[in-house]
């Protein structure tokens, strides 16, 4: 883990708790290119209504509007969760370089927890793959969260 990689896993790690701050799993993601952030997003598919808006798919929209262009080839994704089989889906069609994860996620991650899409030989794009970077802060959020909630919903 390099010193760059914390820094943009700890900007991460903000909008995650932005999507906290309205009731969203706080997942946060945002898009490198150049040492410059280019896009940004974090989870709000409940109060967009939007299954697919997950943080990476909301960096990535912000991305290719920032650069013109759907294609975000040299860019690197720094993800506070592990990619699920959609976004890593996203990830392989923007031609993503390199991704940068917190926090494996053993039930849906694609890159090595339930299923390990980046090591598929078949697919015709392959991403640099790293997870782990500040994984305790980014599992301590969500499991603060879940907590949270299911405290709320046996309180009422």
């Amino acid at each position: 883990m390099t010193e760059r990689d914390e820094y943009f896993m700890r900007e991460a790690l903000q909008l995650a708790r932005e999507a906290a701050s309205i009731g969203e799993v706080p997942v946060g993601a945002l898009v490198v290119f150049e040492e410059q952030i280019v896009g940004r997003g974090f989870n709000h598919p409940i109060g967009l209504h939007d299954p697919t808006s997950h943080a990476e798919i909301m960096a990535l929209r912000d991305a290719a509007c920032t650069l013109g262009n759907y294609r975000l080839p040299g860019c690197t994704l720094y993800v506070t969760l592990e990619p699920c089989v959609m976004c890593s889906g996203a990830i392989f069609h923007a031609r993503i370089a390199r991704v940068v994860f917190g926090a494996r996620d053993p039930k849906t991650g694609a890159a090595g927890s339930a299923i390990d899409l980046y090591a598929e030989s078949h697919l015709n794009h392959h991403a640099v793959i790293e997870g782990g970077v500040l994984a305790d802060e980014c599992a301590q959020l969500l499991s603060s969260f879940f907590s949270a909630r299911r405290s709320r919903t046996l309180l009422a």
